[in-house]
């Protein structure tokens, strides 16, 4: 890109080079993530959002006790990048991630709930996740009320989105758990 007769070069990190820089301390306080390959900032949450994402975690904890661990706004490891998603539905035991965060190979699915990060959530994590085959994932819409849910991931999309705002959805990882949408849209 140049501007002004200036070439405007941008760095892309590396997991391990992004490790690295959060090992050190430079971002400590910093509410950033690593999305395919550029540190983005966070948005703060809001009273909506984490009384929703709070109550998504405990009545998905209810539902997948000894089947999987629902992790709340923790790290996973991409292969570019290192999003904080806000639930990850990921596999037992909880010692695999004793040395490392979630590999995708981990993950069941993932679940942003998005009010003010909605267009990150479906243009920018949505290429991530696809990207990365993480082979579900659900987007809660507070604005709209809905859930947005992604399957089949190919390249840089998914090829099956489909919306809710009632009834029952059942996670391909666990076809005989029925998760209640109005459990999942508090608002």
């Amino acid at each position: 890109m140049k501007l002004n007769n200036m070439v405007l070069v941008t760095y892309k990190w590396s997991i391990d080079k992004w490790h690295e820089l959060v090992n050190s301390g430079v971002l400590e306080d910093q509410k950033v993530e690593l999305l395919e390959g550029n540190i983005v900032e966070m948005s703060p949450e809001g009273v909506e959002h984490s009384f929703t994402n709070e109550n998504i975690v405990i009545y998905l904890r209810d539902k997948l006790s000894g089947l999987a661990h629902v992790r709340e706004s923790h790290p996973i490891t991409l292969n570019d990048s290192e999003p904080e998603p806000d639930i990850a539905i990921v596999k037992l035991p909880l010692t695999i991630y004793r040395t490392h965060h979630p590999y995708a190979e981990d993950i069941y699915w993932l679940i942003e709930v998005s009010q003010r990060t909605l267009k990150k959530d479906l243009e920018q994590k949505v290429i991530t996740y696809a990207r990365n085959k993480i082979s579900e994932y659900w987007v809660i819409d507070l604005k709209n009320k809905k859930l947005i849910l992604h399957t089949q991931p190919n390249k840089d999309k998914y090829l099956q989105i489909v919306e809710y705002q009632s009834g029952i959805v059942t996670p391909q990882a666990f076809p005989n758990i029925e998760i209640a949408i109005d459990n999942l849209l508090l608002y």
